[in-house]
């Protein structure tokens, strides 16, 4: 199958619509034939939206309208189950852009969490780019490949999953100089600086997503004392929302501040040296004892409990099974017998 999901046109059997009710609240439906989505509000029959185009409003049985849109993949993650904290779309687009993720592209990204970066990595590389996924935890990787078909409704084939840590897996799962982009979505980056500079190709580039500024700032020493990449830049994001009605202009009461820090640098050519900058000398010389304290056992690792993380597995596994079955469906023709939608807020 390809990376993508039909976006445009009427919905047809197999589709992901988003239903907003009289109160705002959103629910996720795949289309099935024979299938009644159930509300307090009424119910709404899969076969009266089938055929609609995308945008239309529908009635429920006792009246009140929904407003029918395909979901955006940002509407998707935002409320997909989560095994680890996802990436937010506003960064998950930094990175898309600042990485210069395109189409045809071979990505290795490490760790994978609960797969929305993976889907928006997938969207931008295309059906004729590779994405090869490193997690360090089985029940991870399951609930991100489980998202990951909940929204293709398939398995994607430009895409793998390897369990394992990425120093270890990396050189067996890629050639030396054959990777473009390098995603580092990890506690501790700086400690696969290596073996990103070895699978990068001559100009290729990495992408570090950092939480602290203390893990920030080891990144960039590290990229620096590799001597394999150019200068890093730092960034970070931060999006605040305006409220729009007439004259009533003013900025939200609340915004989506800080998430992370996103740090890249370019792979120089082998035995290449980059030129010094030319700057005045800096008083922010560190100790062994600054180094200690950016380890990852003195920043802290917080973890889902296992229980929890089976759980959401199993949630993941079973939408993902639900999207498959309805695109198999389609593929195969009428489904005989009525069935239930499942809503997911």
């Amino acid at each position: 199958m390809t990376a993508f999901r039909r976006q445009s046109g009427p919905f047809v059997e197999g589709d992901k619509v988003q239903l907003t009710g009289p109160k705002g609240k959103m629910n996720t439906i795949v289309l099935t034939p024979g299938a009644v989505f159930h509300t307090h509000r009424g119910m709404i029959a899969h076969d009266d939206v089938v055929g609609l185009p995308d945008g239309s409003v529908v009635a429920s049985t006792t009246g009140d309208e929904y407003l029918a849109l395909r979901p955006l993949l940002s509407d998707f993650v935002m409320s997909m189950p989560r095994g680890a904290a996802i990436v937010y779309p506003k960064d998950a687009a930094q990175i898309v852009a600042f990485a210069d993720i395109f189409p045809g592209a071979t990505v290795v990204e490490a760790g994978v969490g609960s797969g929305a970066l993976s889907l928006w990595l997938l969207r931008a590389v295309g059906p004729e780019g590779r994405l090869a996924s490193f997690e360090r935890r089985r029940e991870f990787a399951d609930v991100a490949e489980g998202n990951v078909a909940s929204f293709f409704g398939a398995e994607p084939e430009n895409w793998t999953v390897t369990v394992g840590d990425l120093a270890d897996e990396l050189p067996s799962a890629m050639s030396d100089g054959t990777v473009d982009r390098v995603v580092l979505d990890m506690l501790a980056p700086w400690e696969n600086v290596d073996v990103t500079a070895d699978a990068l190709k001559p100009g290729g580039l990495v992408i570090c997503y950092v939480a602290t500024a203390t893990q920030l700032s080891r990144t960039a020493e590290a990229l620096r004392a590799s001597g394999a990449f150019t200068e890093p830049d730092a960034s970070e994001t931060l999006v605040r929302g305006w409220h729009v009605e007439g004259l009533a202009v003013r900025p939200d009461h609340r915004m989506i501040g800080h998430t992370g820090f996103l740090i890249t640098a370019r792979r120089l050519a082998p035995g290449s040296v980059l030129p010094q900058l030319k700057r005045r000398p800096s008083k922010s010389d560190y100790s062994d004892a600054d180094v200690e304290a950016w380890t990852p056992g003195a920043l802290g690792e917080r973890s889902a409990s296992d229980k929890k993380l089976r759980k959401t597995a199993r949630q993941a596994r079973t939408a993902a099974d639900a999207a498959i079955a309805a695109t198999e469906a389609v593929d195969q023709g009428p489904a005989t017998g009525p069935s239930t939608g499942t809503a997911t807020a």
